[in-house]
């Protein structure tokens, strides 16, 4: 195929996906419906070779290029994809490959933002890993361009699209349980550490680029043992966003978009506090939303992660179940829906809905709907619009987290606590020097 597309067909590929026109294109990376994407990843093993997988499970996407830091890690999509051209600094995969269409950034969770800007701003459509962003002001920007630029877009929940979610926002949206009057939500994940960093300089290995590793945090030593890297940087706070940032994307999914919620009004973290450097375990974070059409005039969320739990009060609304490890309880007007994490959603009380006709939406595949989104096809179901909003969210309560036992009252059109001064620092990061990104 052509790299650059004609700007007669690249028209008709916005007008199949409802893009208004005329448009002024700086970038002609938008394929068509008969075309093959040229795709890249940022992130070579882990999540980043999963998501390589699934994306190229489609005839229409041809991965040319993969940016993998550690070049320990590039030998098993070297070994799929031979004909791939590996990079170990993701700004020269960027400079170099100039006939991209689309990427996948599935990198650790502070390169998210600044590698999807730069994507976005080449025109390249992206597929960028939960949590979308590691601060809100970076999530509020990416949202912003990609709408902009007409990019599309989509966050890898690839839960959203499993047909166990999609039945649980169906039967929240067609009434169920009748209003909604609060949500618990927890995790049983981990992803924090009350430990104090210790205080060594290690070895850095030879395969490992480490300064273009940190990216846009600040310098420091290498630590080994695996305290950063390839999977413990989720506990770290320069680099990760905890359990909550992990896990809640995922489960409060459903219940941001079965409920239509936008941003709260305020929201309290009860414990969970982080350390110098490693974010906390065992959360409990609050928020309270205005309501909407699903819900009573308020509705409540509570988070809990780690061992933290939902009072006995709530768990007994399930009867003598044992509450699985992940999950979400809905309480309505009118009944419980419970929701164990990917598994069939139980109303309650039983004898109530014996006789109920659940919705049967079906599964989508989110993987190969953004590829065929990218080529004109139909539209993605967690854009930037949405699951900006999402992580914009989430990411607000791991803020909260930093400030236990304080209620912060949130202006969503100023994007900034109104009461509570210390914690506007934490909305936005400062990039290292030499590692800024426009825009970000």
């Amino acid at each position: 195929m052509a790299n650059k597309l004609s700007r007669r067909s690249a028209l008709k590929s916005m007008a199949a996906v409802g893009i208004g026109v005329p448009f002024v294109f700086s970038d002609m990376s938008k394929a068509g419906p008969n075309e093959t994407l040229n795709h890249a990843s940022f992130g070579g093993e882990g999540m980043a070779l999963s998501d390589i997988r699934s994306l190229a499970a489609s005839k229409n996407l041809r991965l040319v290029a993969v940016a993998e830091v550690d070049t320990a890690r590039q030998a098993a999509v070297r070994k799929q994809f031979p004909n791939v051209r590996l990079y170990q600094d993701w700004r020269e995969l960027l400079d170099k490959e100039k006939g991209l269409n689309s990427a996948n950034i599935s990198t650790p969770d502070h390169m998210h933002a600044p590698i999807t800007m730069r994507c976005m701003q080449a025109g390249i459509h992206v597929y960028t890993q939960k949590p979308l962003t590691q601060t809100i002001y970076e999530a509020r920007q990416l949202k912003r361009v990609a709408a902009d630029r007409r990019i599309i877009s989509q966050m890898g929940i690839q839960i959203h699209s499993h047909e166990v979610h999609r039945t649980v926002v169906a039967m929240i949206q067609g009434g169920a349980i009748g209003k909604i009057r609060e949500v618990h939500s927890w995790s049983d994940k981990q992803w924090g550490d009350r430990g104090a960093r210790p205080d060594r300089k290690d070895a850095v290995p030879a395969s490992l680029n480490w300064s273009w590793w940190l990216g846009v945090a600040a310098d420091r030593n290498f630590i080994g043992g695996g305290y950063y890297h390839p999977g413990n940087w989720r506990k770290r706070l320069d680099f990760g966003t905890g359990t909550f940032g992990d896990m809640g994307c995922h489960i409060l999914d459903p219940v941001f978009s079965s409920l239509s919620l936008t941003q709260p009004i305020s929201v309290r973290a009860e414990q969970g506090a982080p350390n110098a450097h490693n974010w906390g375990l065992d959360c409990i974070v609050r928020y309270t939303f205005p309501g909407t059409k699903v819900t009573t005039d308020r509705v409540t969320l509570t988070w809990y992660d780690g061992a933290a739990r939902p009072p006995q009060a709530v768990r007994d609304q399930v009867g003598k179940r044992t509450l699985s490890g992940q999950g979400s309880l809905y309480i309505g007007t009118d009944g419980i829906l419970y929701s164990p994490y990917i598994a069939a959603p139980i109303l309650l009380p039983e004898e109530k809905f014996r006789d109920y006709r659940r919705p049967t939406p079906g599964a989508q595949n989110h993987y190969l709907q953004f590829v065929e989104a990218v080529r004109g096809n139909g539209r993605t179901s967690t854009p930037f619009e949405y699951s900006g909003n999402l992580t914009e969210g989430v990411l607000l309560g791991c803020l909260a987290t930093r400030f236990p036992k304080s209620t912060l009252e949130w202006d969503q059109a100023k994007m900034e606590v109104t009461n509570h001064k210390a914690a506007n620092e934490h909305v936005r990061r400062r990039y290292r020097k030499g590692w800024e990104v426009t825009g970000l």
